[in-house]
């Protein structure tokens, strides 16, 4: 943790930054070990230059963030106290005259600005989104391993999905077996909710499952993820019911090629749009562009989401350590939706592949 608070502090030191504040639990997580989710109540993390940083938390919070191994000063409130006026009164201990600060814009709300503001109204306000992201993007070995062991799970699930399978059981029958499955191995949080599609509603990439039966000839598309000692891993998988459409394997085997492109494309160096190209690429050359609306993928970590975003405009070059999706997809209406994705880590010479499920076309009889 102290690496990360340095490289943090000596940002700031070179941007005359004199307080980062962040208040993403993400980030608190990032640099302290200790996630909470405080709802409405107010959850910080102040950084300086060279004096210590200090947690603000909800008093009821506290043993928690003890017991996640936070040593350092704690700032506890009560639903009587007034936090933002401890918080001045702390961030004052440290520092005399605060130019400037570095917020998350992304994160903190209206609400929350005009009261940091108020407490420092000669300050200028930065945002902190930018060196928060480029500290996140590349993984160390700790990190690392966390990832395989969610991915590993992530895999698990697939595999007691397939087998959940049959015929009258509807979207919301198998994704219960799935999560059911997941507990008995210690999974309490998944990544984002749980999707199993089937037939037409593959097509939807971010559809809604529901009572929908599956029937022979469907395509059935997962979509999940199991969060593991507070990192995420992302999975999807497209399988199907029973004989399909010489279309439907058509459309699942150009996915499959694009997917296989543009993981053959990663390797330190490269630029993110070459991963997306080379699988759009694919994709549009079959027919089929128009039919693949979204990025090729998106960084992975503590959020589901995370930098960098995958797209064939994003000319950021591929460095060792960086986490992120491949995802290619492609959804034509009333035909098929199909969606493979694996999550990966950029290595010296290539890329390791942390999702393991196969992915050439299950056929389930």
């Amino acid at each position: 943790m102290n690496e990360r608070f340095d490289k943090l502090s000596g940002w700031m030191k070179e941007n005359d930054v004199q307080v980062t504040f962040l208040t993403s639990s993400e980030s608190v997580f990032y640099f302290t070990g200790f996630y909470s989710n405080p709802h409405e109540r107010l959850l910080a993390l102040a950084v300086f230059q060279d004096a210590e940083p200090f947690l603000v938390c909800p008093a009821m919070d506290k043993q928690e963030a003890r017991h996640a191994g936070w040593k350092l000063d704690i700032v506890d409130h009560s639903d009587i106290d007034r936090p933002w006026e401890l918080v001045q009164k702390a961030i004052g201990s440290r520092v005399g005259n605060v130019g400037n600060v570095a917020i998350e814009k992304e994160h903190m709300n209206v609400e929350r600005y005009e009261a940091i503001s108020q407490l420092f109204p000669q300050a200028t306000f930065i945002s902190a989104e930018e060196k928060i992201r480029v500290l996140r993007m590349v993984k160390d070995e700790k990190e690392l391993g966390i990832l395989r062991e969610a991915c590993a799970l992530a895999d698990y699930a697939i595999e007691v999905g397939v087998e959940e399978i049959a015929e009258g059981k509807s979207e919301l029958d198998v994704l219960s077996a799935v999560e059911f499955a997941l507990k008995k191995k210690g999974v309490n949080k998944m990544s984002f909710s749980t999707m199993v599609l089937t037939g037409a509603n593959a097509s939807a990439p971010h559809g809604t499952p529901g009572m929908t039966k599956i029937q022979r000839g469907d395509l059935v598309l997962f979509d999940l993820g199991v969060v593991i000692d507070g990192y995420c891993s992302d999975i999807t998988r497209t399988v199907a019911f029973g004989d399909i459409s010489d279309k439907q394997k058509e459309i699942y085997n150009t996915v499959l090629k694009g997917q296989l492109a543009a993981l053959d494309a990663v390797k330190p160096g490269v630029a993110c749009s070459t991963i997306d190209l080379a699988a759009r690429n694919i994709i549009a050359d079959a027919g089929y562009g128009d039919y693949f609306p979204h990025r090729l993928g998106h960084g992975l970590g503590i959020s589901v989401h995370e930098y960098p975003s995958m797209t064939e405009t994003n000319d950021l070059k591929l460095q060792e350590g960086m986490v992120f999706t491949i995802e290619p997809g492609i959804y034509v209406p009333d035909v098929a939706g199909v969606r493979i994705e694996d999550d990966v880590v950029v290595t010296a010479n290539g890329v390791e592949i942390l999702t393991k499920f196969p992915k050439e076309l299950l056929v389930i009889k």
